[in-house]
């Protein structure tokens, strides 16, 4: 099976379920999508096999582990060749505390997500990777002081709908 399969309605309902919960049981998954549950496991290990479930985790409740600060930055490249944009992906990597990095269009290069123990932290992991010579001119950070909601779940029966 390639990864270029073509998912049907039931595949798209399964990962949508499997997404909102990982430890589902294959019985309460098959009926939850209509199927039983034999096959139900069979589609499950072909998307798993093909790529498209890369893996499950844990949701943590960082917030009762202790206070922590989420800061969105900007970044702007000096240059932009194809090897500039590798190494500051590539350092920016290399940086646990970096949650996500976003190469995008617009007035900067590169948005990322840290999440560090505090603005002394943060400050000191942005300074490390200005010093690694990453390739920087420039960065905006914002401090990031409530989020309301987070949605760990992609709308994927809405994205990905058959059309037939």
């Amino acid at each position: 099976m390639n990864n270029l399969q073509k998912l049907d309605r039931i595949d798209i309902r399964i990962l949508a379920e499997l997404q909102r919960n990982g430890r589902i049981t294959n019985v309460e998954l098959a009926d939850l999508v209509h199927l039983s549950p034999s096959p139900c496991l069979t589609r499950v290990k072909k998307l798993q096999k093909s790529g498209y479930i890369t893996g499950y985790s844990a949701l943590i409740n960082v917030a009762k582990l202790g206070e922590t600060l989420t800061v969105f930055t900007e970044f702007t490249l000096k240059n932009h060749r194809q090897i500039d944009f590798a190494r500051f992906q590539e350092s920016l990597e290399k940086i646990e505390n970096c949650v996500e990095c976003h190469l995008i269009s617009g007035g900067y290069d590169y948005l990322a997500k840290f999440v560090t123990a505090g603005i002394s932290d943060y400050q000191e992991i942005i300074e490390e990777l200005i010093d690694r010579n990453s390739g920087i001119d420039r960065y905006f950070s914002f401090v990031v002081m409530k989020t309301p909601f987070i949605k760990r779940q992609l709308p994927l029966t809405r994205l990905f709908t058959e059309t037939e």
